[in-house]
């Protein structure tokens, strides 16, 4: 009997010893791909306040007219292809999603086709002109299936890159911890059994493994040389079908800041394994026609300049946020911080109940929504009728007369502003009276307050969430990664 009791004692602690081997093992790789892991250049940065020869705000903005009918006002994309059409000496784009993929909804107009015909058409009228496309793996299903805009695009000599995720941090870091031990090494290949979780075909398993990592590039940019002169346009608009009749802000500017922004750019391509021979000319630079300046900022930059804006409003200021998703905890406290000192706050957000033909439960935005307006923060919802508000936009003006325009790719969520997407908005500073500033208030103004035969939003009170259960869940999902927002 003691021979066996030794065994057993000598087996269970090897059992002991191996599991806390295996679960320490987990977890540095799971603080690793969380903590510690380098982001690459190209990531968190924060650019130079730089002056601008020309800077315009643009918006979508869908609406059910007087009666009753859903109307869309689109300028966004018919700005980017002539863009495109007009370059020069080089196009790099970079888009998070980029497909025909509407789920069940239907979809407003074939946008991801359009994209692809401007790209090819400015490869067949100027084939000296360099064309990069920068995008997600998620429009491959992660590699699980084939993308005939890519596919075209590539035959046409356009330079391809899907974003290199594993690069970046993990947001879902106990789940990719097990991910890069387990199932990272064996890739992952078109065909398969499954259902394909965006739209029609089959995918592997494999696809859904890489999907539960909740990673992106998330960026949404154009940047080139229309007249030799360094050109971008920054905005919270994709080339999707799906997402073709969402409201969207966006901003066009020309100068050094556009000329930023392609070294950032190139940089993402580079660390994705992709090396861009593209030869920028050389700029002279107009004098600045305006008193207004644009700033880049990606990542976690893009909290801290929220924060800072936010903390130096003061009585009098008055700031308007219009959000597809606001989770981040920091924003939220910064609001009721603002609201609290007499600055005028008006929040607008999406109820979160559309999703490409599919019904959400309104987290994390209605449990968000509860705590301002408990804290006496002015909400209304924009009323979505199948499409979102995906618009990111937060203006302030004060009341010495200068305004701050924040606008991009950058939901205000955890994920979105803790250095693990790829994101990229701007700020855009100079005299509220300037038409940048003009047009982002009156497109707040007709949002807010219906004006011009526009129904676009409502009472808080038409989508208000209580629920404790919801509110908590919100905040585990916030905390923890275990989230698609």
């Amino acid at each position: 009997m003691s021979w066996w009791r030794h065994r057993f004692e000598a087996h269970r602690r090897s059992c002991v010893w191996l599991s806390l081997a295996v679960l320490g093992l987990v977890l540095g790789v799971g603080c690793g791909g969380l903590c510690w892991r380098r982001l690459p250049s190209g990531a968190y940065v924060q650019g130079a306040v730089q002056p601008v020869s020309a800077v315009r705000f643009l918006h979508d903005l869908t609406y059910v007219d007087a009666a009753g009918v859903r109307q869309s006002e689109q300028r966004l994309f018919e700005e980017i292809f002539a863009l495109i059409g007009a370059a020069r000496s080089y196009v790099v784009a970079d888009m998070f999603l980029f497909n025909e993929w509407t789920g069940e909804a239907s979809a407003y107009r074939p946008l991801s086709a359009e994209f692809t015909a401007a790209l090819l058409a400015k490869r067949r009228a100027c084939p000296e002109c360099t064309v990069v496309l920068i995008t997600d793996p998620i429009n491959t299903a992660y590699g699980g299936a084939v993308s005939p805009h890519l596919e075209s695009l590539r035959a046409a000599g356009v330079v391809v890159v899907e974003t290199d995720l594993d690069r970046l941090r993990d947001s879902n870091a106990v789940y990719s911890a097990f991910w890069r031990l387990l199932a990272r090494p064996f890739g992952n290949a078109p065909g398969g059994m499954l259902p394909n979780p965006f739209d029609g075909g089959r995918v592997p398993l494999r696809t859904y493994l890489r999907l539960l990592n909740f990673k992106a590039n998330h960026r949404k940019l154009v940047i080139a040389d229309p007249g030799g002169v360094p050109t971008a346009l920054v905005t919270s608009a994709n080339p999707h079908d799906g997402s073709s009749a969402h409201s969207n802000s966006g901003v066009l500017f020309s100068g050094p800041a556009a000329l930023e922004l392609l070294g950032i750019e190139l940089a993402v391509a580079a660390f994705s394994g992709v090396t861009v021979d593209l030869a920028v000319p050389a700029v002279s630079w107009p004098e600045p026609a305006l008193p207004v300046t644009v700033q880049v900022v990606t990542e976690r930059c893009i909290l801290e300049a929220v924060l800072a804006a936010l903390a130096a409003a003061r009585p009098g200021d008055e700031v308007d946020l219009v959000m597809f998703y606001l989770s981040h905890r920091g924003i939220i406290d910064a609001l009721q911080a603002a609201w609290r000192r007499g600055v005028r706050v008006r929040v607008v957000l999406d109820p979160n109940k559309d999703a490409f033909g599919r019904e959400k439960g309104g987290i994390p935005n209605r449990q968000a929504a509860r705590d301002l307006h408990r804290a006496g923060v002015p909400v209304r919802w924009y009323d979505t009728h199948g499409e979102q508000c995906h618009t990111k936009m937060l203006l302030v003006r004060s009341a010495n007369g200068t305004g701050e325009l924040h606008l991009g790719s950058a939901n205000y969520t955890r994920r979105n502003l803790e250095n693990l997407n790829l994101e990229t908005n701007v700020v855009v500073r100079g005299p509220a009276a300037s038409a940048v500033f003009t047009d982002a208030r009156d497109c707040v103004e007709a949002i807010w307050n219906n004006t011009g035969g526009r129904h676009c939003t409502v009472a808080y009170e038409h989508y208000r969430d209580h629920a404790w259960l919801k509110y908590w869940r919100y905040r585990f999902m916030e905390a923890s990664g275990l989230s698609t927002f």
